[in-house]
Parts: C-alpha cells; structure tokens; sequence
C-alpha cells in the first residue's frame, strides 16, 4: 500500500501525514467512544472535562512513544518487539489481531446501527452495505491515498455534526471550563475507560504504520510523525470535547440520557427527531472509518510476520472485514458486542505501550535517538494504569 517515499516535501508524503492523523482519530472515534462520552458526561456533569484533559495527555504520552518509535526504527511493531524480546512480535500480531477482530465486530455493529437511524434500513442490511463499501475502498488502485481522503472526509462531517448539535444544545461553557482544572468529582476510571478508547489496541499503532507505509522512516522523520500524531489525537479530543458539551447542555437541561442509546439522546434532546437522523449519520461515520482503520492495521501486523499476507495484503483485507460482518451477522446483539469488543481492546494497550517503551531505549533498535524523558514517564504512567485495570478486570471476572 506504500503510494509516497521521502522524509516530507512531497505532495504525497503530505498527504500522508494528513491522512496517519485522521486515521488514527477515525479510529479512535468509534460506536464505543461516542457512548462513552455521553455515559460518562451524565455521570459526572462538567467535571467530566476534567477526565478528558487527563486522558489527553496520557494518549498524547501513548501515541507519540509509539509513532516516534517505529518510524526511528523504520519498521512495523512486530520486528521491533522481537527486537526486544525474540517472539514477542508474534505474541503482540496475535493480541493486536484478535483484538481487532472483536473490536470490528463492534465496528460493523456499529455501521449497521447508524445507518438504522439515519436511513431505517435494518441493521443488518445497513452492517453489510458498510462493510461492502470498506471492502471497495481497499480494492481501488491507490487504497492507500483513497483510504487517507476517506478518514479526511468522515473526520470532517463528524466534526461538522457535533459543531451544530453543539450550538443547539447551549452548553454552560463558563461551567465546563472551570471544573476541567477543578473538579467537583474525579472517577479515575473514566480517565482510564477514555484513554483505552482513544489508544487501546490496534488504534495505537494505526497512524505510524500508515506512515511506514508512505516511506517516512528515520530520526530526519521524528518532527513530521510528532506533528502528524499531536494532530490526530487532537483531532479525537475535538470531537469528544463536542460530544461532552453537547451532552453538558441538555443534561444541564434536564435531559435524562438513559441506557440504551446515550449519544443518540443526546441528538434528540438537542435537535428534536431530525437530531436522531443526524446522529445516525455521526454514528455511521466513525464506525465506517474504524472498520476501515481496524482492517488496515490488524493485516499491516499480519504482513509483518507473514510472507503470504504481504503478498496479498488485499485479500487479507478483504477476509478480515468478510469475516467481521459475518460473525456480527451471526451473533447478532450489537450493543452487547460493542461492550464487549472494547474491553478486549483495552486489554491490548499495557502490553503493546510497554513494548514499545523498551524499544525506544534500545540502541540496537533506534541507533542514536533518545526518547524524550517525559515521554518516557508519561509512557510508563500510561502502562502502569492499563495494566491496573485489566488486572482489576480480570481479578473481579475471577472473583464472580
């Protein structure tokens, strides 16, 4: 899929640093992240603001150790964890793998769930329209390029979306500002729900992989990639900072948001029944492009350590989103598989940050870079939290 070389200057390299950002935010901004944010703002009203600048600056930690690391490297995530541990490639390509899949399970429920309230097609119909749209994006010549315009494109109409719900639902700004740096009530597992989210499995590697892919590779490239994944997450807490102040106002309001469907409330309060039309198309928006980014990434570690996939990495693409839909189609229970398929993501991030963080302090793998240190701690910090609460997770699943 490599469609640019060079370290920047090229139009296509510029392209492809536009498009590594808004991969990586579409990614991120999924069915899970949507209902996350709206869950957690009823919850915990505009101290909630307070939780995503946290996260914010935890994903930013995650994402450029990760970005920077490879592309010093100058290669995909499974060599250079088997430059830390022989094998440890393989272990990571199996979790970043199976945690794709469940997650485009999630991501294909999701499509067919937008387009349900946008269009009221079933959504089963409207999971395997979407997934057939995902399947001819990558059977174009240039997929790359096509795939950096699509996550562009979506990226935009999701953040025009929320720009109008926004200023519909009023919300109390001054309020918001105020208790993001002091909080009435801080839940560290929002904070830690959120960065899962935003960076969990497959989501962290996204990005820097589509860099590799366009030639950027080496130090002379670290500003580039610093700039690229500082856009991307950016790019993310933009439209979780809208959806949380939208949410804000009509909770203000009295608005009860309810259990089944948060975001889509938080339309409908907003907006009347045309806001659930709208919603629809929000919500099809960042399911589409995480199917997409979801594909993209979980075969680019498959390539990695499987000569056969290189060679033909489109029908690998074409099976991995194939067998998505179908096992959706066939468990059916979209809501529950959303759950479901973010919590297997999350449990992929401590492991692939810390490997990434050792990396970046061997000289055999970067050469003469250093990574920065308060990347390092942030890094670390990020890891250690993860790993908190998978082991929470686990224990608590154990225990029950």
């Amino acid at each position: 899929m490599s469609d640019a070389r060079g370290t920047g200057g090229t139009r296509g390299t510029r392209g492809a640093l536009v498009g590594a950002a808004f991969l990586m935010a579409t990614s991120a901004v999924g069915p899970g992240f949507l209902t996350q944010t709206a869950v957690f703002t009823e919850r915990l009203g505009a101290s909630f603001g307070f939780a995503i600048l946290c996260s914010v600056l935890l994903d930013l930690a995650a994402q450029l150790t990760v970005w920077r690391t490879l592309v010093v490297a100058g290669r995909p995530a499974p060599p250079v964890a088997d430059a830390v541990r022989p094998g440890l490639g393989l272990a990571l390509t199996a979790c970043v793998a199976f945690g794709g899949l469940a997650f485009n399970v999630g991501n294909v429920a999701g499509a067919g769930l937008g387009l349900e309230a946008l269009l009221a097609v079933p959504a089963p119909v409207g999971a395997t329209l979407s997934a057939a749209l995902a399947v001819a994006l990558f059977l174009v010549p240039a997929a790359g390029r096509a795939m950096d315009r699509f996550a562009a494109l979506l990226g935009f109409v999701m953040l025009a979306l929320l720009a109008y719900v926004l200023a519909r639902a009023a919300p109390p700004l001054g309020e918001a500002v105020v208790r993001t740096v002091a909080p009435t009530r801080i839940d560290p597992l929002a904070i830690v729900t959120i960065v899962g989210g935003t960076v969990g499995g497959y989501i962290t590697f996204a990005g820097a992989h589509r860099l590799l892919d366009a030639g950027l590779r080496g130090v002379d490239a670290v500003p580039a990639a610093t700039r690229s994944a500082t856009s991307g997450i950016l790019l993310a807490s933009a439209v979780r900072v809208g959806l949380y102040l939208a949410a804000l106002g009509v909770v203000t309001r009295g608005a009860v948001l309810g259990a089944e469907n948060p975001p889509a409330a938080v339309f409908r309060a907003a907006a009347g029944e045309p806001g659930v039309r709208l919603f629809g198309l929000l919500m099809w928006a960042a399911a589409i492009t995480s199917v997409v980014g979801s594909a993209y990434t979980t075969v680019s570690f498959l390539r990695a350590v499987s000569p056969a996939v290189e060679r033909r990495w489109r029908v690998a693409i074409v099976a991995f989103i194939v067998a998505s839909a179908a096992i959706f189609l066939t468990v059916g229970r979209p809501v529950r598989v959303l759950v479901l398929a973010g919590a297997v993501n999350g449990c992929v991030l401590p492991v692939a940050l810390a490997t990434m963080l050792l990396a970046a302090r061997r000289p055999a793998v970067v050469g003469a870079y250093r990574h920065p240190a308060w990347l390092q701690a942030g890094a670390a910090a990020t890891t250690l939290v993860m790993t908190g609460l998978v082991a929470w997770t686990v224990w608590g699943l154990l225990a029950g």
